[in-house]
């Protein structure tokens, strides 16, 4: 998920680290008003989940990853570092010896730090929305990292047919983990698995972490945990629109309401109303009755079958996978076909 920002500063066009090459695609910002006023108007009501992240989302979604019931993030971390010589090994007998490593929004590069010592990517590409994070994240990397050449693109999801003119020619590799896929419609999924293969070409590749379908009780648990961390994360998107908007919702006429649709085959988080009442969003009146709900994400969770065929319809063929011992989470590397 890309965090939104209401004061982001453009990249600069140069900066004094040499290792770094800084792009500014100039990334279109879409009106946050026009954006949030849209969704909340809907027979169901829906927020797109970027609003969940301002600096104290971005707090509390640390702290989700750290809760006992929430195993995706952990488990993926886990599956890269003890199976990073042999996706090494897979990417270049696939992908060849000179990669160009992108991550589309890389955030902090904290996953991808996992795998560099092994893969010794020639270029690492991070790219990200959120400017000035982008940059702290890639001075940070360049540090640890002081040999390894970095691109910086300021860039989203739909800049990415853009990106290959920005590029040297070469194997091209995304690494895309942390099951964000998931975020996606499965027609949204489909169409930025499609960008992904027209940015790294016939010779390229995929490393995807995609998050696995299982049983209701296991992924209930993950997004309703005990200390109620997720709950409060659900409900700082109202806090952030107050803010950025303005707006004035109460927080305390909503509660965090998270299940397992398993027709589906994704987890829904809702923001339930307890009581009729109007809200101002941006000066305009949004009416809510008591037990409406506000659609603020989707998860969805993939069989092999299932991703095997998505990947396939926007030309990839998994080459080799990995996952944990209890087949929760699963990291794929698909070739292009």
């Amino acid at each position: 998920m890309t965090p939104f920002s209401s004061s982001a500063q453009p990249i600069p066009d140069s900066a004094n680290n040499s290792q770094i090459e800084y792009i500014n695609m100039h990334p279109p910002r879409q009106d946050a008003v026009s954006e949030v006023l849209a969704g909340l108007r809907t027979a169901q009501k829906t927020l797109s989940p970027k609003y969940f992240y301002d600096e104290r989302g971005s707090q509390l979604f640390e702290a989700i990853t750290q809760q006992p019931e929430y195993y995706p993030t952990r488990t993926e971390r886990k599956i890269l570092a003890d199976h990073a010589a042999e996706i090494a090994t897979s990417l270049r007998t696939h992908a060849g010896e000179h990669i160009t490593l992108i991550e589309p929004g890389c955030g902090s590069c904290e996953k991808v730090k996992l795998l560099l010592n092994d893969i010794l990517p020639s270029r690492y590409v991070g790219m990200d929305i959120s400017d000035q994070f982008l940059l702290g994240a890639t001075e940070n990397l360049s540090q640890s990292h002081p040999k390894l050449d970095i691109t910086a693109v300021c860039a989203d999801f739909s800049q990415l047919d853009e990106l290959a003119n920005h590029l040297p020619p070469g194997h091209r590799v995304v690494f895309y983990p942390g099951s964000t896929l998931g975020n996606f419609t499965p027609a949204a999924a489909q169409t930025f698995l499609s960008s992904v293969r027209t940015l790294v070409g016939d010779n390229g590749g995929m490393l995807i972490g995609v998050d696995r379908h299982k049983d209701s009780a296991t992924l209930d648990a993950a997004y309703n945990d005990k200390c109620g961390v997720t709950a409060d994360f659900n409900l700082n998107a109202l806090r952030h629109l107050n803010r950025v908007l303005p707006a004035n919702f109460d927080t305390d006429l909503f509660r965090h309401q998270a299940h397992y649709n398993a027709d589906e085959q994704r987890i829904e988080m809702h923001l339930r109303c307890s009581q009729s009442h109007t809200v101002t969003c941006a000066g305009q009146e949004i009416h809510f009755v008591e037990g409406e709900s506000i659609h603020s994400e989707n998860s969805y969770k993939y069989t092999r079958e299932r991703f095997t065929s998505l990947a396939k319809r926007a030309g990839f063929a998994i080459q080799q996978s990995w996952q944990d011992k209890d087949a929760l989470f699963a990291v794929y590397y698909c070739a292009a076909i």
